[in-house]
């Protein structure tokens, strides 16, 4: 069976797919003040077609799939999906991460699709700061869909947290509370520079000063990552209160070289790198069902795959256009 190896001999086993290119939000950080125009639904793939690429993906290998957007949740029927998924790949790792807005609509669903972890993202506790950031969120619905996902019992549940200095970074302490109070685990993100106009370095902090500013600074130990915690964080234990957090350091102190994903559009484009300026257009083969060009597509197409972000970053994308 053919492996997603890539020419620096990692193995591409995880994919993020995005269902969709909408949103119920216009975070700031993802999207410019005037919005974007969303893609007619006649340019985004079928569920037919996503599933035909997850087939064509675990034949590669690919052993977990992340459903990201825009707000994947806004796309009616992904939960049906989802079902259908789980009854066709049982083994398949599927996951989801959403701005948590619609979790108290979906999380018992989302549980019965057997999903194996689910990302929140939770920037700040401050109402007035959250409808500030998101331009359109509501922070008591989130906190009510986070208890409602915990109740209903989905796995691996994370917050990421985007560190923001002077906008979140007095906030640590009570996002650990909080996170320890909802029996969810908290992941600090480094504010990547995915667009120019927006990201500055005087906003950013890294994550070793990130590990200074956690509460009780000394008792924080490095843990060894298991299964569960395989990908881009490095996690901390305290040793006195046994509580644990996630760091990403995505550009202080990259995972590029571990990195084992690939991206896809809403479209069917294939992106090798979050930041690589081109993308390779996958759907026509998806669509005329031709399983063995499309697997020939993405194996040529890793060949391709940077060996770390800074080789390639254009310096202007905007997150809604490529898929969370």
């Amino acid at each position: 069976m053919d492996r997603l190896i890539d020419d620096f001999g990692r193995n591409l086993n995880y994919v993020r797919i995005s269902v969709t290119d909408r949103c119920n939000y216009r975070c700031k950080y993802c999207m410019p003040p005037e919005g974007v125009e969303f893609l007619e639904h006649s340019e985004i793939m079928r569920y037919e077609e996503i599933s035909f690429l997850c087939r064509v993906l675990w034949e590669l290998g690919v052993r977990k799939v992340r459903f990201t957007g825009g707000e994947p949740l806004v796309r009616r029927g992904l939960v049906s999906f989802l079902k259908d998924l789980n009854r066709e790949f049982p083994e398949m790792k599927t996951a989801l991460t959403t701005n948590g807005s619609l979790l108290g609509q979906f999380s018992y669903q989302l549980s019965e699709a057997n999903l194996h972890s689910l990302n929140i993202s939770l920037d700040t506790l401050d109402p007035v700061k959250f409808a500030d950031v998101t331009r359109l969120g509501d922070l008591d619905t989130v906190i009510s869909g986070i208890r409602a996902a915990v109740k209903a019992k989905i796995r691996n549940i994370k917050l990421n947290t985007v560190l923001i200095r002077g906008f979140n970074d007095k906030e640590i302490g009570e996002l650990m509370a909080f996170a320890k109070r909802e029996k969810v685990l908290l992941r600090l993100i480094e504010f990547m520079p995915l667009e120019d106009d927006v990201w500055n370095e005087d906003a950013f902090i890294s994550g070793e000063e990130i590990l200074k500013m956690l509460p009780e600074g000394d008792s924080w130990k490095a843990e060894r990552p298991d299964s569960e915690q395989a990908g881009p964080a490095k996690y901390y234990r305290n040793e006195k209160t046994g509580d644990s957090i996630g760091i990403i350091t995505a550009v202080s102190n990259h995972f590029c070289k571990y990195c084992n994903r690939l991206r896809v559009s809403a479209t069917g484009k294939l992106r090798t790198c979050l930041f690589a300026p081109d993308e390779i257009p996958m759907r026509p083969l998806i669509l005329n069902g031709d399983s063995d060009g499309l697997k020939s597509l993405i194996l040529d197409s890793i060949k391709n795959k940077p060996r770390c972000w800074n080789d390639v970053r254009a310096g202007h994308q905007h997150m809604s256009g490529i898929g969370g």
